[in-house]
């Protein structure tokens, strides 16, 4: 599994740190510079951590970081099993986004977890990109940006979802070849 963090890298209290502090398997795809971000960079940063992978992965991403996820299955979907794309950042914030992303299929199982109150992303556009990328969309009502300041720890109910992703894709491998 790896981590794909959005901007900042997911301080010490956020729920994708306390994952992998719990999980030491678990590989957090690291950045050149978290507070300016670069989308291509980010994407080529996680198609590495990817290829230096044993295995084909499943990615766990959050913000910006899910942006990135996005990107990287733009340009190639090896590797990847299956992602949880957690509170997604709107590409209106990013201008050099635009055009950069998917508008079909991203080509393998996701979930999509969003908010109506988290301010980085509408809700109605959240949804548009769960139609969009082919993701099952979860609600999670009023819940910020699904991070620290939004009051989430371990977020045990994010962990459900990462083990339903998980059956999902086991029921596709099958359908992959890698």
């Amino acid at each position: 599994m790896l981590i794909v963090p959005g901007l900042g890298d997911s301080g010490p209290g956020h729920w994708q740190t306390l994952w992998e502090n719990e999980h030491p398997e678990y590989r957090r795809v690291t950045q050149r510079d978290w507070n300016d971000p670069d989308l291509n960079e980010w994407a080529a940063s996680i198609d590495r951590a990817i290829r230096n992978s044993a295995a084909p992965s499943v990615l766990v991403a959050h913000s910006f970081g899910c942006l990135a996820v996005a990107r990287r299955a733009a340009i190639c979907r090896d590797g990847i099993l299956g992602a949880l794309l957690v509170a997604p950042a709107d590409t209106d914030r990013f201008r050099f986004a635009k055009g950069l992303l998917p508008e079909a299929s991203l080509g393998f199982p996701s979930i999509l977890v969003a908010s109506e109150t988290d301010p980085w992303l509408s809700l109605s556009r959240a949804l548009a990109l769960a139609r969009c990328w082919e993701s099952h969309f979860v609600n999670l009502g009023a819940a910020g940006h699904i991070n620290v300041a939004s009051g989430f720890g371990t977020w045990q109910d994010g962990q459900v979802l990462f083990q339903e992703l998980l059956g999902i894709v086991e029921r596709c491998l099958p359908a992959f070849t890698i």
